[in-house]
């Protein structure tokens, strides 16, 4: 544990500094299981656990909610069990969107080199869109999942299909050849060498970012007006919609936190199976500033917000529902529409 431990400090210093890295080593429960790799090689789960701890690291930075919350923790000596990170990306009929992968392949290619493969198929009818859980092959009930979701153009009205290519067409591909490089040796072996691992998580921590400009404000409104969902996605890209701490007691933790003057959705979302139970904080607004006629107009939008999952054990060894359910993440998808 203590190997992999400064190994995955080593890791996660060049994307967000020493003294971040030692906080998210001190904040998130890392599994004793996690292998660090063999001497000068760092293994994929290692590396998919570090750049999950930069991305939560960032979104802490841009959810105050969130942040309060999680120190509130780390004050009573409690670790955040990290269960999954949520993104967003866009479809434009199964092409590319600009110079990125069309809809969850812009992330597909990073997560499965670092040893996610795709678990489950969840379709989000009510919002146009498709979910996707990717979870890790090594550990796959403790290094986080992620649930990718893509919003299909296509199933809307043709004037914001028109506005949404306008939008998106624009994205630029941040990864540069030291990461490309990186994923193809995990991808080969399921391990990279360190030094080549570490000057490339960078890169692959900024995909999970917005590469295309912001909006003008009119196509802002003519996105919001037929989905937030897609309005969100022009002012957040494909940073982190919201993490996931999983706790034992959604219903406890929702009601110590309202308790504490903070916004939680007023219901639990609970799966069809009974075994997932889910709610969130409101999104924190943010300021953006759009492109309007005589220059950048500051616009307060919805951010991202923080979640939290109780999931009871599915198998009589205890071994947990690590599914998730479309009405649950319907529900909590709202959440971005309320900070607007």
């Amino acid at each position: 544990m203590a190997d992999a431990s400064a190994a995955l400090q080593r890791l996660m210093a060049p994307a967000i500094g020493a003294e971040a890295a030692a906080e998210v080593l001190a904040t998130l429960w890392i599994p004793s299981s996690l292998f660090p790799g063999a001497a000068g090689q760092v293994t994929r789960g290692l590396c998919a656990m570090a750049l999950n701890g930069v991305l939560f690291h960032d979104l802490l930075q841009r959810v105050p909610t969130g942040a309060a919350y999680v120190a509130d923790r780390r004050r009573a000596g409690e670790r955040i069990v990290l269960d999954h990170g949520a993104l967003r990306t866009i479809d434009l009929d199964g092409g590319p969107v600009g110079a990125l992968p069309g809809g969850h392949g812009a992330f597909a290619r990073i997560l499965e080199p670092l040893g996610y493969r795709e678990a489950g198929l969840y379709p989000l009818e009510r919002l146009k869109m498709t979910g996707r859980a990717f979870a890790h092959l090594d550990l796959p009930q403790d290094i986080p999942q992620f649930f990718v979701s893509e919003l299909h153009v296509q199933r809307f009205s043709p004037a914001f299909q028109a506005v949404a290519r306008r939008v998106f067409e624009k994205s630029r591909d941040p990864l540069g050849a030291k990461a490309r490089a990186a994923l193809d040796a995990f991808a080969a072996t399921g391990a990279c060498e360190e030094g080549l691992a570490r000057a490339a998580l960078p890169d692959l921590a900024a995909a999970f970012g917005r590469w295309h400009p912001l909006p003008r404000v009119e196509d802002y409104e003519a996105l919001l007006q037929e989905s937030a969902e897609a309005a969100w996605i022009s002012t957040e890209g494909g940073a982190f919609n919201h993490a996931t701490s999983r706790v034992a007691d959604v219903e406890a933790t929702a009601q110590e936190q309202r308790r504490l003057g903070r916004a939680v959705k007023d219901a639990v979302e609970v799966s069809a199976s009974g075994r997932v139970r889910q709610t969130a904080f409101r999104a924190d607004p943010v300021l953006r500033p759009l492109a309007g006629a005589h220059g950048p107009v500051e616009r307060q939008v919805p951010g991202s917000f923080y979640e939290f999952i109780s999931r009871a054990p599915e198998t009589a060894d205890g071994a947990l529902d690590l599914r998730f359910d479309s009405a649950n993440a319907q529900g909590i998808f709202a959440m971005t529409k309320a900070g607007g």
